[in-house]
């Protein structure tokens, strides 16, 4: 097989530009399993953690293997009837039918499924807050983790193959991107989990993004393309804020010791 044309400018740049859109497409998969391992005893957190991020590889490799597979999910199956707004003096409401994929199908069920998830964490952390009582915490089984992670796993690396194959026609550049990406994200997997799980506010603030990640899938579901830009750029706002805060605060302690 020749492989000389991964040496182009053109394959290159193609190669990076991939590469860091998938590093970015997985920031929710990392926070996502950093959440979800967070509540495993210590000495299991690290095994599942590679574990989760290997069943993402694993998936989007096999994923870029089937990308007629893929192409086909883009097909629609079915119509469902919507109400749209029409101006120029016409009607204030024509309808209309939005063709639904087994894509779409997939999007608004793992969306739905990561703004439950999201919301029940988000629960579980105000009421950790409460007093204790006399009842034993029970940790989850890593079992019941691993297979949260892998549902979720399946619906990011939908997104991100079919992200691939929109930007570049070589399936050996897609691989090539996606395993650095997903090297990139085991060697810092560890590092976010460390910091989201000391700082319950970070923890918050990351629940509250896979919230805003859930949405922007179920509404990519329903034909509404939202710009994931937009909500990266606000979560990084919030994100600088509270570690001004957070510095902040410890200066304060520091100086009044």
């Amino acid at each position: 097989m020749d492989m000389s044309f991964l040496f182009s400018i053109d394959s290159m740049m193609a190669l990076v530009t991939l590469t860091a859109l998938e590093i970015v497409l997985g920031i929710d998969n990392i926070i996502f399993i950093a959440i979800l391992t967070g509540r495993l005893p210590s000495e299991q957190q690290h095994s599942t953690r590679i574990i989760g991020l290997t069943l993402a590889l694993v998936m989007r490799v096999v994923l870029l293997f089937s990308i007629f597979w893929i192409m086909q999910l883009t097909t629609p199956l079915f119509s469902i009837p919507v109400m749209t707004e029409i101006g120029n003096g016409g009607d204030p409401l024509s309808q209309n039918s939005l063709p639904i994929s087994g894509r779409d199908i997939i999007l608004i069920f793992g969306g739905l499924f990561l703004i439950t998830k999201a919301t029940y964490e988000i629960h579980h952390l105000m009421a950790r807050e409460q007093p204790a009582n006399n009842q034993q915490k029970v940790a989850p089984s890593v079992v019941l983790i691993l297979t949260q992670i892998a549902l979720l796993d399946a619906v990011f690396s939908l997104d991100s193959v079919i992200t691939a194959v929109g930007m570049v026609d070589e399936i050996e550049i897609m691989i090539i991107a996606v395993l650095i990406a997903m090297l990139v994200m085991i060697l810092f997997v560890g590092t976010i989990s460390d910091f989201v799980t000391k700082y319950p506010s970070i923890k918050t603030l990351a629940l509250a993004f896979l919230v805003m990640i859930g949405v922007l899938l179920v509404a990519d579901g329903l034909g509404q393309h939202l710009p994931r830009g937009y909500i990266y750029f606000a979560m990084i706002f919030s994100l600088l804020v509270e570690l001004i805060n957070l510095r902040a605060g410890s200066r304060r302690r520091l100086d009044s010791r």
